[in-house]
C-alpha cells in the first residue's frame, strides 16, 4: 500500500487520473492478465499538497497510482530551471499469481500543431521527448535494466535481479518497454507471485525549449523510493488532515 500513513480524503470518482502537460493530458492504463482496467478508478483520495491517490481493485490484485508534484533538486549551476515537474508511482500488488501485468503512460494523439517527439531513452532510462518551438517536455521511467536494479530497494521481487542477464525483449518478447506509434510507453512486467509487489515511476518534465541544458531529461529519473519518500517528508503530509478510509 502506498504511504498509508498519510492523511487523505476520500473523492468522488469523476474522471480518470492524469497529468495535465503543455502537450495534453499524460493518461495511465493497466491490463492485469486479460483484464483491461477501466480508466476511472475505484477509489480516489486527495493527499495533502495537491497530490492524488487512485485505487483499483480486481480478483487477482490491488492497484494503486499517485500523482504528485515533484522537485528534482537539480544543481542550478549545470542544469536550467524547470518549468513543472510531476510525478506518478504505480503499485501492484499480487492478490494472486500474475503472469502479465502491463502498464502505459501516453500523451494524446495527435499532439498539439507544431510538435513533435521520439524515444529519448538511455543510461537505465525509458524516455521520449515531445517539442515544438516553445517548450520541451520529457517524460521517463525504468527501462529493463533499471526494472532488475529495482529489486536491491525492494521496488520489485527479488528474483528479478536475475533478469538483467535477459537479452532486452522487443515488442514480441515476454517482459519490458515498449514504445509503440503513440508518443508514450508502455511496461509489461515478469511474472508476479501472489503476495508479490512492483512500484514503478512515471516522470514528466518540462522546460523551456531554448533550454539545452537537459534538465528535463535529468529531471525524469527518480526511483519510486525517492518518490515516496519525498512526499512523507514534505510537512503538508504531517498537517491535519480528514481520513476518508
Amino acid at each position: 500500500m502506498l504511504l498509508p500513513a498519510v492523511p487523505r480524503t476520500r473523492l468522488p470518482v469523476a474522471d480518470r487520473p492524469a497529468v495535465d502537460t503543455p502537450f495534453g493530458r499524460l493518461t495511465f492504463a493497466t491490463t492485469v492478465g486479460t483484464r483491461n482496467l477501466p480508466p476511472e478508478p475505484d477509489e480516489l483520495f486527495q493527499l495533502p499538497g495537491h497530490r492524488l491517490l487512485a485505487r483499483w481493485a480486481t480478483p487477482e490484485a490491488r492497484v494503486e497510482l499517485l500523482l504528485t508534484p515533484h522537485d528534482p533538486e537539480l544543481d542550478p549551476a549545470t542544469w536550467g530551471p524547470l518549468t513543472d515537474c510531476r510525478a506518478a508511482v504505480w503499485r501492484i500488488d499480487a492478490l494472486a499469481p500474475l503472469g502479465r501485468v502491463r502498464f502505459s503512460a501516453e500523451l494524446p494523439v495527435p499532439l498539439p500543431e507544431g510538435a513533435d517527439w521520439g524515444y529519448d531513452g538511455g543510461q537505465a532510462l525509458a524516455a521520449i521527448t515531445a517539442e515544438d518551438d516553445e517548450t520541451r517536455l520529457t517524460v521517463g521511467g525504468n527501462d529493463e535494466e533499471a526494472i532488475c536494479w529495482a529489486a536491491e530497494a525492494r521496488e520489485v521481487p527479488q528474483q528479478w535481479a536475475a533478469l538483467i542477464d535477459e537479452p532486452h525483449r522487443s515488442s514480441s518478447g515476454a517482459w519490458g518497454v515498449d514504445y509503440g506509434p503513440s508518443p508514450g510507453m508502455s511496461w509489461t512486467l515478469p511474472p508476479l507471485a501472489a503476495g508479490e509487489h512492483c512500484e514503478l515511476p512515471v516522470v514528466a518534465a518540462w522546460a523551456p525549449a531554448a533550454d539545452d541544458s537537459a534538465n528535463t531529461w535529468y529531471a525524469v529519473m527518480p526511483s519510486p523510493t525517492v518518490l515516496l519518500r519525498q512526499v512523507a517528508a514534505d510537512p503538508a503530509t504531517r498537517a491535519d488532515a480528514p481520513d476518508g478510509g
